[in-house]
């Protein structure tokens, strides 16, 4: 069995634990094998659509118990690295109000005056609309950083995919001429560091990658020398990989090949 090779796992969630509402079947058996085994194991998502504890909550409901402390989302990662700053912040936010809260939860101050903001960030927000993107015109043009939680273009679900941040974070730089400075969520260093840390540290060489996106969670591992495991039960089709020179250690039909 795979899963006897690394003592420690970092997976994704959405199109590798589960696919919209729908649990990936053997997902269940590997988390419960793992737990047998005394390994590790932290669930990674880019997504900041709900609270950690609306993930716990779900992974629970479909028969993997899990805590806030299992998860850690680009959201929560992104509120640790503002709070973390020097310079006190003040946020605009495109954005769901789980992320909002996120923010608050770690003393970050939000608003929408533009004369006051010093830092925009951009995340999946399915209530995007001009006004939100003149505003964000407005912010940068002041000079404000410019920040955003994931990077991800699409986002799985039950049946296809939807828009997810990247084309609101490239819709801001098309009319500001100006780069996103910072992406907290997968791939950053910002997002491995805080997985591993839950993990307890281990060394990167014992921990295996699992996600089915090359472009985050592949790329990932392999910059900071994790083992990777793509699963094809996600977005990643036959034609992406043939088309990307991202590899990973394994490619799986899904999460159920571990065991």
């Amino acid at each position: 069995m795979l899963i006897n090779n690394f003592n420690s796992f970092v997976f994704d969630l959405d199109g590798t634990i589960y696919r919209g509402e729908k649990l990936i079947p053997g997902a269940q058996e590997v988390i419960g094998k793992i737990k047998d085994l005394n390994k590790s194991y932290v669930f990674l998502t880019n997504k900041p659509l709900n609270h950690r504890k609306t993930y716990a909550q779900k992974l629970t409901n479909l028969g993997i118990p899990a805590q806030s402390k299992n998860i850690i989302t680009s959201s929560y990662v992104t509120a640790n690295y503002l709070s973390s700053r020097s310079t006190s912040k003040i946020c605009y936010v495109i954005g769901e109000d789980p992320l909002k809260e996120e923010l608050l939860e770690k003393d970050i101050k939000l608003s929408s005056n533009i004369e006051e903001v010093n830092c925009l960030v951009v995340s999946f927000d399915r209530n995007f609309h001009y006004e939100k993107l003149n505003k964000a015109l407005q912010i940068i043009k002041t000079g404000a950083e410019f920040i955003a939680t994931n990077p991800d273009k699409t986002c799985p679900v039950d049946n296809g995919e939807i828009p997810d941040a990247g084309g609101i974070i490239a819709a801001i730089e098309a009319v500001t001429d100006k780069k996103v400075e910072k992406v907290l969520g997968k791939p950053s260093k910002e997002m491995l560091t805080t997985a591993l840390q839950q993990l307890g540290d281990p060394a990167p060489e014992e921990c295996l990658m699992v996600g089915d996106r090359l472009e985050t969670d592949i790329v990932m591992g392999n910059k900071y020398n994790l083992a990777t495991a793509l699963v094809m039960s996600g977005v990643t089709t036959e034609r992406k990989i043939k088309r990307t020179d991202t590899r990973p250690d394994y490619i799986l039909e899904s999460v159920a090949d571990l065991i």
